[in-house]
């Protein structure tokens, strides 16, 4: 699979590089946090990274004032699995590089979405990643084959808590998974055994073999 960069103009349709931040209190904090024994790990929001001047920053600049939560997905992962998205936009800061999965919503066709349209782009450390709204992602990459990740997620508050007990009205609300997190998920992955809309169609990607 082409691995693309966030730099590349064809990552102009998913997201952005956000300039200006100091990302240097951020990093040793999220340094701090072990990295789990197998697979990955991730918590909504860890006052560890909190307590950092970003957290303001990423409020007031980023997110023009709405209350947002830092919190953390890390460990080892090589796998599409899944794909999900929220109704605003994540950023994402690495401990070191790593790699983003993403397709466009818009690529969602009657529910399903084909995993040939999934596209591969690595950022690096420290640099804030904008993704849009409208870009379905899921679990970093590392970008080496024994290697790991610690990335933090900057979403709106109460992003990825509990899911609010509805009477699904359409589609999409059968693959509300938690508090505004909509996720499709590959019949292959732990997910859809957990009872995830089996919404991608085609291979389950495994970027192992191109790192």
């Amino acid at each position: 699979m082409n691995i693309g960069s966030v730099y590349d103009p064809a990552f102009a349709p998913y997201g952005k590089v956000l300039e200006g931040y100091d990302t240097g209190c951020l990093i040793s904090a999220m340094k701090t946090i072990p990295l789990p024994e197998s697979g990955t790990a991730y918590e909504p929001s860890i006052p560890a990274l909190e307590a950092t001047c970003l957290f303001g920053q990423f409020q007031n600049n980023a997110y023009g004032g709405m209350p947002v939560q830092l919190g953390m997905c890390w460990g080892r992962n090589t796998k599409l699995n899944c794909l999900e998205y929220h109704r605003d936009s994540e950023v994402n800061i690495g401990e070191d590089d790593f790699i983003l999965l993403v397709a466009k919503e818009d690529d969602v066709v009657d529910g399903a979405l084909d995993t040939a349209k999934v596209k591969a782009f690595k950022a690096p450390g420290g640099v804030p990643v904008e993704v849009y709204a409208t870009t379905l992602h899921y679990a970093p990459c590392q970008t080496e084959k024994d290697g790991s990740f610690r990335v933090c997620i900057v979403l709106p508050k109460g992003t990825n808590g509990p899911k609010p007990a509805i009477d699904p009205l359409n589609d999409e609300d059968k693959a509300l998974w938690a508090c505004n997190k909509w996720l499709l998920a590959h019949p292959d992955s732990a997910e859809a055994a957990q009872g995830a809309v089996q919404a991608l169609k085609g291979v389950n990607i495994d970027i192992a073999a191109d790192l």
